[in-house]
């Protein structure tokens, strides 16, 4: 009994032993060895794999961290990349915009210095090259006072005449018939010519004036003490009392009164002297001074005090 091995199974059906010879003994202890071997060895190298893929999880997450770091940084970046993009593309069109507007600047300055030297060759002022501020002031100074003046007394013909028939002095009056003085100027001008007014005033008369044998007459009251008549005319346009600006249509020309022809006796009177018209109606913005010298009978000088005249005294040094 030593040299075998009695397995029994007990089944509900009953018992049944089997014999095993010693081979077969070894050979079952050394499976049962073997698997116990295995079962040992598989749990240590389950615990170090458990381990290894505890360290690989670490690092996993790790990775996955520093990979969302890269990616939220790189997001980061795009956004800061698109942000000055944006900013340099701004700069670029306001660069653009003030280099169009430095182009429009220039053209302008240049516009502008050449309407100041065109301005100072129109007054007849002396050339300087350095158009700068107080030399554009001073020019815009002189044109004011010279505009000033040219509106409020008389300058400039009054009718676009065919010619001067009669001047200002002594003549043979043609009706008549003995030398008389000749207050002012006679333009021959077929009949209803427009007669213009040679300044800035307010009328005095408008009418038929019976007893100076001007026939239809205008008197117009300027500044400073000037007046202007218009006689001999077809028609009057305006009433007495009406304010008149220089270049207004007041009247047609005529034949009315003591007239031989159709024509506009002008006359240029101060504080009731007649004075010859001549001076005045060659006068413009290109001579102003000229009828400062050529007119003896009134006091110029004492207009240097007024308004605006007196500006040029008040500029800042040059």
């Amino acid at each position: 009994m030593r040299n075998k091995l009695v397995i029994t199974l007990t089944t509900v059906y009953g018992s049944r032993q089997y014999t095993l010879n010693q081979v077969a003994k070894f050979v079952l202890l050394a499976f049962l060895l073997l698997s116990a071997l295995s079962f040992f060895v598989s749990n240590a190298l389950l615990v170090v794999k458990t381990e290894d893929l505890s360290d690989l999880e670490e690092d996993h997450q790790e990775l996955s961290e520093s990979f969302d770091l890269l990616v939220g940084s790189q997001l980061l970046y795009q956004d800061e990349l698109n942000q000055l993009s944006t900013s340099l593309s701004n700069l670029k069109l306001e660069r653009d915009q003030l280099q169009e507007e430095n182009i429009r600047i220039g053209e302008l300055n240049a516009t502008l210095d050449n309407s100041l030297y065109g301005l100072e060759a129109l007054l007849g002022m002396e050339h300087i090259d350095d158009m700068g501020p107080e030399r554009a002031e001073s020019l815009t100074v002189e044109a004011n006072k010279r505009l000033y003046f040219l509106h409020a007394i008389p300058n400039g013909v009054p009718v676009q005449a065919r010619r001067i028939s009669d001047r200002f002095g002594y003549r043979m009056h043609p009706v008549k018939k003995k030398k008389v003085m000749h207050n002012g100027i006679d333009f021959k001008a077929d009949r209803g010519t427009p007669v213009y007014a040679t300044a800035d005033g307010v009328v005095e008369f408008a009418g038929f004036h019976k007893s100076s044998g001007f026939g239809k007459l205008i008197i117009l009251q300027h500044n400073f003490g000037f007046r202007t008549y218009y006689a001999h005319l077809d028609a009057v346009k305006i009433k007495t009392r009406d304010f008149i600006r220089k270049g207004q249509l007041i009247g047609l020309s005529g034949n009315t009164g003591l007239s031989t022809g159709p024509h506009l006796h002008y006359e240029i009177r101060h504080l009731f002297t007649s004075i010859n018209p001549e001076p005045f109606i060659s006068w413009d913005i290109t001579n102003f001074n000229s009828l400062f010298t050529k007119v003896k009978d009134i006091k110029w000088a004492s207009l240097n005090e007024m308004y605006p005249l007196n500006q040029q005294q008040d500029l800042p040094s040059q």
